[in-house]
Order: C-alpha cells, then structure tokens, then sequence
C-alpha cells in the first residue's frame, strides 16, 4: 500500500504502517476518552479519561496487528508465501499468495475472526475481574470496550463477501464444492460490490439524518467496492494468464533511449519517431536504468525542456516493476503494488529483453476469449 513505513518484522513478517494509524489512534482515543469512558464511570478526572482513551486506541491497534499476524501465520504453515502486513486506517490488510487448496485457503480466512473472539473474549474477562477485584473501574471499562470491540471486528469481518474474511470462507467453500477456484473468487468478488455499494448508500442516509459515524461506515464501503472490483477484474484475467510465463507476453525488442539525452532532444531524435508510450532509459555501460513515459515527457515545461535530462523525469529503476523472462505471469500480476504497476520491464540478468504493458495483457485476454469461443 502506498505512503506506509516498514516497522520491522512480526514473527518473521515484515510489518508497514501507514500515514493513517495515527489518526486512527486519535479518532479512537478521542472517542474513548471524552464520550465512553465519562458515560461508563462518570466524575473522574479528565487526565485519566485522556490516558485511558490513548491506551484502549493502543491495545486496538495491537488486536488489528493480532488479527493479521493470524492470517499470516496460518498462510505460512499452510505453505503460501506472505508478502506483509500493513495497518492502516480501516484496519490491516495482509499480502500474500493464492492459497493451493480450498482448505488451505478455508483456515485462513478463519484463523483472523477467530483470534478477534478469542481477544474480544479475554480483553471482556479480564474486565470483569479487574472490575471485581480491585475496583479499577476505568481500566475495567477500556478493556470492556476493547472486548466488544473485537467482538464487531470479528462479526463484521465475516459478513460473506470480498475481501471480508467472510467472503473468503464462501469462497473457499464454494471452490471446494464445485472445484472451480476462478468461479468462486467471481461471485465472492461480485458479493463484495453489492456489499460496499450497500455500506455507502447506509452510510450516506446515516450522516444526512445527522449521525457522522455513518460517514466512516461510507468509506468502509468505499474501500471495499474498489478492491472487490480489482478482485473481480483478477479472477477474470486469471483462466487467461494460467500456466504462462512473462517471455511468453512480452513485446521485444524493447525501444530505448540514452540516459543522458536531454528533453528536448529525446522529443525530437526519439518520441516523435516512435509507436509506443513509454521506453526504456539505458546508461553508459547499456544497462537499463530506469522507465519514460512520454506523457509524462510531454507535461515538461518548454522552458526546462534544453536543460532538463531525460532520466529527471522519468521513473528511476530501482522503482520499476521487473521480473525474470521464466517467472509466471499470473505471479508477476500478484506481486504488483499500486505505486509499482504495469509496464513491467522484462530482464535477464543485465540484458532488457522485453515489456509487458497493459495492451499485451489485453491481447492475451482476447486471445483467450477467442480461444474459449472456438471449442464451443
């Protein structure tokens, strides 16, 4: 995810946090702190309130972290590669490969819901006996709420649909029922649509009736519509790009452009003469060195553009999306990040030896399609 920092590793897992957990941490100790807790146990001081508020938004941060490093855990026993965990405003999110089998893909899904219950259940426990035992009434009433907090964090995370947990479970139990892990990754994906469309239309009704939480609830949906969509879009490209390796998509030769070039002679020696968007930047030894967008060219002012060197404006190599000619495509796609898309530049050793671009990925659709029409 873009804008996060890597935090180190959980149990061997690196950790991001992204720019939005402190305001997470805010929203909730503010919450916590001026509104629960003063209704909860009344007449206390107002450090007391602050504190505590901070501490609960603490340990829920730490119980998202929990409920993620389940998932990771599990997908690491059962064999499937995790890339990292990041927290961010809306919860966590844990990268990792495609489960094998549906029942790899089954525990999970269940395994973050379940350590949500099981924290949910001991953060409620340890409430009452504190509350019981030693009369601390505002600690008693932070991990009361932090308990049936967990409690809403494991039931809605199991509402079925994408990329709810719940929506992995139906996924795994249908894939394991028809056998077809495409299909159920389409109909959990289309549930996780209908699923956000439906949390924005609520949301929305919930802050034009003077609720302000609802606006929270729409941004929830909002996030949930757009990655249910990407999940779709996968699972559709999925059946086409099966079994095939990235030499197998790409386009070579690949077209380049010296480095050191300035502007405005790339413009008039280079772009104008080419067919395609973009081109690949080689230095002085011939290795490639980074990635031009001639969009990106053509934005640069007139008046920088005799100065200006090509590799200023272009995308540096170590931020270039690259892969191996024997790499699977269908992993090379996974593996993408939003801030390090398609092109994909295609290397061997130091030699460039192609690109993968989005119209070669379409044609690789179409031919599928085409394909699929034929053995009708």
């Amino acid at each position: 995810m873009n804008s996060s920092v890597r935090m180190g590793r959980v149990l061997g897992v690196p950790l991001r946090i992204h720019w939005s957990v402190p305001l997470l941490v805010m929203l909730f100790g503010y919450s916590l702190g001026s509104h629960t807790l003063p209704v909860g146990v009344p007449d206390q001081p107002s450090v007391i309130y602050t504190v505590a508020g901070l501490a609960g938004a603490l340990l829920l941060l730490v119980s998202l972290l929990a409920h993620e490093a389940a998932h990771a855990i599990t997908a690491r026993r059962k064999g499937i590669e995790v890339e990292d965990i990041t927290l961010w405003a809306l919860g966590g999110m844990t990268r990792m490969g495609r489960p094998g089998t549906a029942g790899a893909a089954f525990l999970v899904a269940v395994s973050g819901p379940i350590t949500s219950l099981v924290v949910g259940v001991a953060a409620f426990g340890a409430g009452i006996g504190l509350d019981m035992v030693s009369g601390w009434a505002v600690p008693a009433a932070v991990l009361l709420w932090l308990g049936w907090v967990n409690f809403v964090l494991a039931v809605f995370n199991l509402l079925p649909a994408a990329p709810l947990d719940g929506g992995r479970v139906v996924q795994a139990l249908m894939w394991w029922r028809t056998g077809d892990q495409d299909r159920a990754e389409r109909a959990s994906a289309c549930s996780g649509q209908v699923l956000g469309i439906l949390l924005i239309g609520v949301g929305w009704i919930a802050v034009l009736r003077g609720v302000l939480g609802g606006l929270w609830l729409a941004v929830i949906g909002f996030f949930v519509l757009i990655v249910a969509g990407a999940e779709r879009q996968r699972a559709k490209l999925a059946p086409a790009l099966r079994g095939m390796r990235a030499a197998d998509a790409m386009s070579s030769p690949v077209e380049t452009c010296q480095d050191w070039l300035t502007v405005q002679r790339c413009i008039d020696d280079v772009a104008v003469r080419t067919r395609h968007s973009t081109l690949a930047l080689i230095d002085f030894d011939g290795c490639p060195s980074g990635l031009l967008d001639l969009a990106r060219l053509a934005r640069t002012p007139a008046q920088q553009r005799e100065t200006l060197r090509v590799r200023d404006v272009a995308t540096p190599w170590s931020q270039c999306t690259t892969c191996a000619p024997d790499d699977l495509l269908e992993d090379v796609l996974e593996k993408l990040s939003p801030g390090r898309g398609l092109p994909i530049l295609v290397t061997d050793g130091q030699h460039l030896a192609g690109i993968i671009t989005a119209h070669d990925i379409s044609r690789i659709v179409q031919r599928h399609a085409l394909r699929g029409r034929e053995s009708r």
